[in-house]
């Protein structure tokens, strides 16, 4: 088991929610959706796998390690989990500070103490699994938005983990560029990578996850299943606010919006 997380709860500083008594698992080579609405949850929990945040009560284990502050003091283990699990941002710009693509995607595999060597041929693989080559000496504030996002993720593959957290990668992107970081799911299931992604776009659900866990503005988990099971719950969706059933005309008749 990846991860597993019994009854984990969360609050920022001042008392705000984060999360409430969620509990999941993330078997090896999985691709698992976390489906809800804004304010729900879905990033607070990402930060939480990725070990940027600590649950205030509750428990959660990374391949059988418990991750509490306490453990990510050991050296080994925090280099082991870092090199293990990426996490890209919602939002690229929060993620992307160097002044080039080169620079930016070089940045992990030059932390990880890699020859010259081993850092290029590093970049070099992940500006062509995203098929973003000639970007290089761009720099990342000038890109487009779908550029911007395969600069992030390719940043998170040139570290190799095999553990792969997205928050909401195809929010905010044009048909395109959205169907382009689809791709790239794919690409990363056919390499057996684990996957966890956060989403609220139910068009591209089964494209990229197996599993749902439905978060709702309770900031728990209201339900879970296989994708399919999950988009044939009107009922689930509507009640998480993910689609809105709304009565139209005279007779009254239900339609779907999402």
């Amino acid at each position: 088991m990846v991860f597993e997380l019994k009854n984990v709860s969360f609050s920022y500083p001042g008392g705000s929610p984060g999360l409430s008594s969620v509990s999941l698992k993330v078997s090896e080579g999985e691709r698992v959706a976390i489906l809800g609405p804004n304010g729900s949850g879905k990033s607070t929990l990402l930060k939480l796998m990725d070990g940027l945040l600590f649950p205030e009560s509750g428990s959660m284990l990374f391949r059988g390690v418990a991750i509490t502050k306490q453990v990510f003091s050991d050296q080994n283990f925090n280099r082991s989990f870092r090199k293990s699990v990426g996490l890209v941002f919602q939002d690229p710009e929060v993620q992307l500070f160097t002044s080039s693509v080169r620079e930016e995607v070089a940045f992990g595999p030059v932390q990880l103490g890699l020859t010259d060597e081993e850092v290029s041929a590093r970049i070099n693989n992940a500006l062509a699994f995203l098929n973003i080559q000639g970007l290089e000496e761009r720099s990342p504030f000038q890109l487009s938005a779908g550029e911007k996002k395969k600069v992030a993720i390719a940043s998170i593959l040139a570290v190799n983990p095999d553990v792969l957290l997205l928050d909401e990668p195809t929010a905010d992107l044009d048909p395109r560029s959205v169907w382009e970081i689809v791709d790239v799911f794919e690409k990363l299931y056919m390499e057996k990578k684990t996957i966890v992604v956060s989403t609220l776009d139910l068009h591209v659900l089964p494209e990229v996850a197996d599993r749902v866990y439905v978060l709702d503005e309770q900031r728990t988990i209201r339900g879970s299943g296989p994708t399919k099971e999950i988009l044939s719950n009107l009922e689930l969706l509507n009640e998480a606010n993910i689609i809105h059933i709304h009565k139209h005309g005279r007779d009254r008749t239900g339609h779907v919006h999402l």
